[in-house]
């Protein structure tokens, strides 16, 4: 008897060592997050016009008739949407009018959820902060960057963008093909552009550093970029109007709002440039921006530590507030506030997307037409009793808000 018990014994810490030993293997992949059958989720989208915010419904008109803003914008506090609207043309020469459901280049916005795919994987133990690029992209030809330096703008690379608009223009390469990022590094490695500067040294912002963090992603995953924030990303937190849309893949990008420059007078053609995905590429709703926020404050994305650190600022303030860190801009108060959140500006899109931590508000500008409309929001911030998220928060050294 003493000995079928022994047994057992053996038998159950076999088992229960197998069990912890294969929940352990599990943890080092990353969580494919579902989204729960979360009621709040709906509530969080829930709208009665009759309640709109009078001040923000004003504000509005303003911003739409006096300053132009055409797209569409909305506001929520503490789970409650106070103010959502569309203004204007999806595409002003069929004259189509923009929904609230239409869907928008995010341009640089796309960042934070690079950022957020980052942190993911780190957490999953599949890659490390201070893996070199050299390490997924042997040719790559500068020393000593790292991903812990492209996250916060401190590798000291050239911008990509303009690098390859030159060498497709002189070379009379096919402009309207889009390219991937794995074409981009290696015209990288080919041509070896000159940095900005060296690596750590200071804070420049640019595409570079986000397009090359996609990359890694994909390396890292065994899925294009599209994949994997689809599976990790939108599906978890119910983005169901949200997708990657890369010209390398699509003909014609297949979403009905035009970018437009500055005026009426012509639409901005997309070209190869809006190939490259990781510092661009996804395209949004407001609605969908709404769940992206909610779905990073209840810990369905990431675990606290990792956003404490995506919100920690890693460069020098800037005006005494103004910072960078894991793909969020943020402003830091003397008082303790706390607001991450990023602009954008890509062939006729003009965006921004502010989350204040302390006061639970949100905010999203999605707009296409860059006529300069987005910087004069001061009064609505005052309104809300928030900090004033102004353009010229950061210097002209490259890392502006224009972008």
């Amino acid at each position: 008897m003493k000995f079928f018990k022994t047994l057992s014994l053996v038998l159950f810490s076999v088992v229960l060592y197998s069990s912890c030993s294969s929940s352990g293997r599990e943890n080092k992949n990353p969580k494919v997050r579902t989204a729960k059958d979360d009621k709040s989720d709906s509530l969080l989208l829930v709208y009665d016009k009759k309640n709109a915010d009078p001040y923000i419904a004003e504000f509005m008109q303003n911003l739409h008739k006096k300053y132009g803003f055409n797209g569409n914008v909305i506001v929520a506090k503490k789970g409650k949407i106070l103010f959502e609207g569309s203004y204007g043309w999806a595409n002003y020469l069929l004259r189509d009018s923009l929904k609230i459901e239409s869907q928008f280049e995010l341009a640089s916005v796309t960042k934070t959820f690079t950022g957020v795919a980052i942190m993911q994987l780190l957490e999953a133990g599949k890659l490390s902060l201070d893996d070199n690029v050299k390490k997924y992209f042997p040719d790559f030809p500068y020393d000593n960057i790292t991903i812990r330096l492209l996250l916060p703008h401190r590798s000291g690379m050239m911008n990509y963008v303009y690098f390859i608009d030159d060498i497709w223009r002189k070379e009379k390469r096919d402009m309207r093909k889009g390219i991937t990022n794995q074409e981009v590094m290696d015209v990288i490695a080919q041509y070896k552009p000159a940095p900005y500067t060296s690596p750590d040294r200071t804070f420049h912002y640019n595409n570079s550093n986000y397009m090359v963090l996609g990359g890694i992603i994909e390396k890292v995953t065994g899925q294009s970029y599209a994949d994997y924030v689809m599976e990790h990303i939108f599906k978890p937190a119910g983005m169901k109007n949200t997708h990657v849309y890369s010209k390398a893949v699509y003909d014609k990008i297949p979403v009905d709002v035009v970018g437009h420059d500055r005026t009426w007078r012509y639409s901005v053609a997309q070209n190869f440039l809006d190939g490259p995905v990781g510092d661009k590429g996804i395209y949004s709703t407001i609605k969908d921006l709404i769940l992206y926020d909610h779905a990073l404050k209840n810990g369905r994305l990431l675990n606290k530590n990792s956003l404490d650190s995506m919100y920690t600022g890693r460069n020098k303030p800037q005006n005494g507030h103004f910072n960078y860190g894991y793909g969020w801009r943020m402003f830091d108060g003397a008082k303790g506030e706390k607001v991450v959140y990023h602009t954008g500006w890509w062939h006729g899109f003009r965006n921004i997307y502010v989350r204040d931590l302390n006061n639970d508000i949100v905010i999203a500008f999605l707009g296409n037409l860059t006529n300069g409309s987005l910087l004069h929001l001061d009064d609505l911030y005052k309104h809300l009793k928030m900090p004033v998220i102004r353009r010229g928060a950061y210097g002209r050294d490259g890392s502006s808000d224009v972008e």
